[in-house]
């Protein structure tokens, strides 16, 4: 037996439903624990995450981080305590995996020619695995001349990614690959990212648990 057909929230666009858990902005915080060499590059951060919508069968990602304390972890017993500084910043896209066809826009600025497919919850049941699952691509860009491509999957409230291809600029630090897992666990996002960088095979590098704030 297949499963069920979810219940469509006809306030969003039909793709955007199986999604639709991530709407939102998140706030909370995490850890970088990422090994170089037989160095641990250890720190803890506050991030602030945000899943919107437009009305087009995607959407929109950003997400801003920043350091609790000295880049070291802590403050000299006789400095003051550093305010937060500004981390990392990367914004993206998310979607339902399918090709396009006509009615959909693009490329560029061209608008949609006939009507779109995939506009009931019934339709949108189509794309879903024969495990339940309905598949992903997400680009993510990085202001550091990094932009990563992932596929994966989303099954009920977790979704696993990871790049299918990774492109940098001559300027970039070295980067390779990387994985994603997302989940909701009691209200709470929680993430984790492992990434193969600066000469290290794909391994942890970051993780946190955020609370919905708006």
């Amino acid at each position: 037996m297949g499963a069920p057909v979810f219940e469509l929230d006809t306030a969003l666009p039909a793709e955007i439903v199986p999604l639709s858990w991530l709407l939102g902005v998140w706030e909370g915080s995490g850890i970088v624990a990422y090994q170089v060499d037989d160095e641990i590059r250890e720190y803890e951060f506050g991030q602030r995450v945000a899943f919107t919508q437009d009305g087009t069968p995607h959407v929109q990602y950003s997400s801003s981080t920043w350091l609790f304390g000295a880049p070291d972890g802590a403050a000299a017993d006789d400095e003051p305590a550093s305010a937060p500084a500004p981390l990392f910043s990367e914004m993206g896209y998310w979607r339902l995996a399918r090709p396009l066809g006509a009615a959909d826009a693009g490329p560029g600025m061209l608008p949609g020619i006939g009507e779109p497919v995939f506009t009931t919850a019934e339709e949108v049941e189509t794309l879903r695995t024969a495990d339940g699952a309905f598949e992903l691509e997400v680009s993510i860009l990085h202001p550091g001349g990094v932009s990563e491509l992932y596929l994966g999957r989303i099954k009920g409230p977790r979704i696993d990614l990871a790049t299918d291809a990774v492109v940098r600029t001559a300027s970039a630090k070295e980067y390779a690959a990387a994985t994603r897992l997302y989940g909701l666990v009691d209200g709470h996002l929680l993430w984790a990212w492992d990434i193969a960088a600066l000469g290290q095979d794909l391994r942890t590098h970051a993780s946190g648990r955020l609370a919905r704030v708006e």
